[in-house]
């Protein structure tokens, strides 16, 4: 096989990769009922089927990208592949919660080393920007375009068949992931670990990252202003405060200072952590929307969104945002982008128990799919524009983890803004229907839709899930 051509085949093989993980994180949140139904979980035991795994996902990002760097990325993606594989084999196989909890907790960590990675395998497969601009969009594709599939999947699966087997799928998947990425992906040389490995700042860091996690996933139970989260947020801060300071103090640290410094990194970064906050609370907000307001069933849901999956589809694997990056530059499409988005958000924003599909809610979901597909890739490329190859991996994992951070804080909150506003509202006496799409301007009248409970408990949930993504 020519070097081009496996090339490519190597973009595709680990974008199978990222795409096994992302449905993974959506698939989950369709079959949640039938789980604890099946099972006979308590509510604290489901919530903990989608945090174990947001916690060990989390955690890992950033050792998974510079272990990428100093030992070979690409058997790091296949450690994380291979791990991933087999823990969703055994989740599939629980018949309890303890079983079921690990298996997710060994998923989020199979899942962090192999997306570590898989950023920096790109960077360093194509070098040319042209080249880069037209791989980086079918990533984005799969980043961002894949938790509507999942979401579909999801429910096919779980209406079908049943919950187990939206573990079970990922195992050919990941068979074949593993087979041909030994083939096909490029191993890096590795950097010389002259100074030692950085063991004590990646278990700080890791440290740092898992309490912070648990402190915004379970703030939605605790109270954001609890002794419980400021306690745990607190002592992330420190350890944080603590992993800076050993890092300017090492010959070899987890992240080097240089990287911090990159402008097009820090600040590229923060923006796609506000992008996936966004999208994220728009893809929860409106499965619960479309779920318990308009009544869809989970196939229904998932294939309401598809005028955002398939205008994002239609951008990145056609090669239209890169084309247009090429013509208006990367920051000004970015700018457009997220000027889109905000735009659909304001349209989304206007739905209430009396609006129909279309036009409003298909026309929000159309500009949020143009908005996505034109300003993910920018906003990556921006990020990745300015880093070395050789730290590409951890300039990698830095972005995930400002995404992560973006998506768990972005849901965390509206969850619970949503959560507080409507429990007030229905206390008032505003039907739940009512109070769910209300800014406060619904008025009362007299009990013509009486609260369901379970609509109640599913704001509440929509929190304690923040993150998942």
């Amino acid at each position: 096989m020519n070097s081009n051509l496996r090339r490519w085949a190597a973009l595709v093989i680990v974008c199978f990769g990222q795409l096994m993980i992302v449905l993974d994180t959506t698939i989950v949140n369709v079959a949640l009922p039938s789980m604890q139904r099946d099972l006979r979980f308590s509510q604290a035991d489901l919530t903990w089927v989608v945090n174990s795994y947001l916690i060990a996902y989390g955690s890992f990002l950033l050792v998974a990208g510079r272990a990428g760097d100093l030992f070979g990325r690409r058997k790091v993606f296949l450690t994380g592949v291979l791990l991933f594989t087999v823990a969703s084999f055994g989740t599939g196989m629980s018949t309890g919660a303890q079983s079921l909890i690990v298996g997710r907790f060994l998923q989020g960590l199979g899942g962090s080393l192999a997306a570590g990675v898989i950023l920096a395998i790109i960077v360093a497969e194509f070098s040319k920007p042209g080249e880069r601009a037209r791989a980086m969009s079918v990533f984005t594709l799969v980043a961002a375009g894949g938790g509507s599939i999942g979401l579909l999947a999801g429910g096919a699966l779980t209406q079908l068949v049943n919950w187990h087997w939206i573990f079970f799928i990922n195992v050919p998947i990941g068979v074949a992931t593993l087979v041909l990425g030994a083939w096909l992906v490029e191993e890096n040389e590795g950097l010389e670990a002259g100074g030692g490995i950085d063991v004590l700042g990646s278990l700080v860091v890791t440290a740092a990252m898992m309490l912070g996690v648990y402190a915004i996933v379970t703030a939605a139970d605790a109270g954001w202003k609890s002794v419980h989260t400021f306690g745990f947020g607190g002592a992330a801060v420190v350890l944080v405060m603590v992993f800076v300071a050993l890092e300017w103090r090492l010959e070899n640290p987890l992240i080097p200072v240089r990287i911090l410094r990159l402008r097009s990194l820090t600040g590229g970064s923060a923006v796609r952590a506000f992008l996936v906050a966004g999208m994220f609370t728009n893809f929860f907000i409106g499965s619960l929307y479309l779920q318990h307001i308009k009544g869809m069933d989970a196939i229904g849901v998932g294939l309401a969104f598809l005028p955002s999956t398939l205008t994002l589809a239609t951008f990145s694997a056609a090669g239209i945002t890169a084309r247009l990056m090429a013509r208006f530059g990367a920051r000004n499409l970015a700018v457009a982008g997220l000027a889109t988005i905000a735009t659909a958000l304001f349209v989304l924003s206007g739905a209430d128990e009396q609006s129909a599909y279309f036009p409003r809610i298909f026309a929000g979901y159309l500009l949020f799919g143009i908005g996505a597909g034109t300003a993910f890739l920018p906003l990556l490329a921006i990020s990745m524009s300015e880093v070395p190859t050789a730290d590409a991996g951890v300039a990698s994992g830095f972005g995930n983890v400002a995404m992560q951070v973006g998506a768990a804080v972005g849901l965390a909150a509206v969850g619970t803004i949503s959560t507080t506003h409507t429990t007030g509202l229905v206390a008032a006496g505003i039907p739940v229907q009512a109070a769910l799409t209300t800014s406060g301007r619904g008025k009362r009248r007299g009990g013509r839709h009486p609260p369901r409970r379970s609509t109640i408990q599913a704001t509440r949930a929509a929190s304690r899930r923040a993150g998942c993504g």
